[in-house]
């Protein structure tokens, strides 16, 4: 009696014990979208493992990017994994995925983040992440924070926050990008036709530009004068289809309370950029915060005709 009385113990014991170290998923437990190491940042994963983005904060060991930040995302991918974006291509070295920045940039010296280099010194200017991470996740959404420093020769000029909201919505990515931009010294954004938040899209295969009112055949607008950059629009879409017959692409949503904007679109560089400071210099004290706020749209196949991807939920 006493022997079946023990056996019956440790066979419960066991049972116990092994219930410890079964997997959450096992029992039906939801995951939660993660965020983890990756080759030169980190990744947001999606809770069945799909990389959506890299933030990449360190350049690779062999690259083409001229740029002295990083500080993007890249790559950022559709749910079928097709890459939407590009990382410094031979026309135009410091464009970067999904980045920030602007080229012509007064402080108490003048700065160039952006890395062009016409307008405003790039040396010793660089935009430094600080930290990365998950703020919240679970099965629906994850948001991570981001905070990094723009600095002159080490001095720090600007301070950024960034928080990510990334939702899978009907098989599309629904990105909502917020930017705090507080400047430790009086900050002046140039007038200009270009800079501020861009997209640098993929350059291979058929390019086309959509708006509200369907396909866009709008002039080129040049990087020199303000006044032929494109109207604003609640977005504007920029899909590709490759050689295969791969279709994808990307629409840049515009908050109604940024600044007054107009878009330096490109379909020969594959650009989606609303520029705040194309009706003159954007003046933020020091002290005081900037704050942009921006939805990327990343589709597999053309964009779908739905009104409610236009709204921050």
């Amino acid at each position: 009696m006493l022997h079946r009385m023990l056996r019956k113990r440790r066979c419960l014991l066991a049972g116990f014990l092994i219930t410890m170290w079964v997997p959450a998923c096992a029992f039906g437990e939801q995951q939660s979208f993660r965020l983890e190491q990756s080759d030169h940042g980190k990744k947001l994963v999606t809770p069945d493992g799909r990389t959506v983005f890299q933030y990449m904060t360190q350049k690779p060991e062999v690259t083409n990017l001229s740029a002295n930040s990083t500080c993007c995302l890249y790559p950022l991918l559709t749910p079928k994994g097709v890459r939407v974006v590009d990382l410094a291509p031979g026309d135009h070295r410091h464009h970067r995925g999904v980045f920030l920045a602007w080229h012509a940039m007064e402080f108490a010296d003048r700065a160039d983040f952006w890395g062009w280099g016409a307008m405003a010194p790039t040396n010793k200017r660089k935009i430094t992440n600080r930290e990365i991470r998950l703020l919240k996740s679970n099965s629906q959404y994850g948001t991570l924070l981001i905070r990094n420093d723009w600095e002159i020769d080490s001095r720090k000029v600007v301070d950024e926050q960034l928080t990510i909201t990334t939702r899978e919505k009907n098989s599309i990515y629904l990105i909502d990008l917020e930017y705090l931009l507080t400047p430790t010294e009086n900050m002046t954004l140039d007038e200009s036709a270009f800079g501020g938040f861009c997209v640098k899209s993929r350059q291979d295969g058929k390019r086309a530009f959509f708006g509200p009112q369907g396909e866009v055949q709008r002039p080129k607008p040049h990087h020199l004068k303000p006044d032929t950059d494109w109207p604003n629009a609640p977005f504007y879409d920029f899909t590709f289809t490759l050689n295969d017959g791969t279709t994808a692409g990307v629409s840049v949503v515009n908050s109604s309370g940024n600044p007054p904007t107009r878009w330096h679109n490109l379909i020969s560089i594959a650009m989606i950029n609303p520029c705040i400071v194309t009706e003159g210099p954007v003046t933020i004290a020091k002290d005081q915060t900037l704050r942009l706020k921006y939805r990327l749209i990343v589709h597999d196949g053309q964009r779908p005709d739905d009104p409610s991807l236009l709204g921050r939920e």
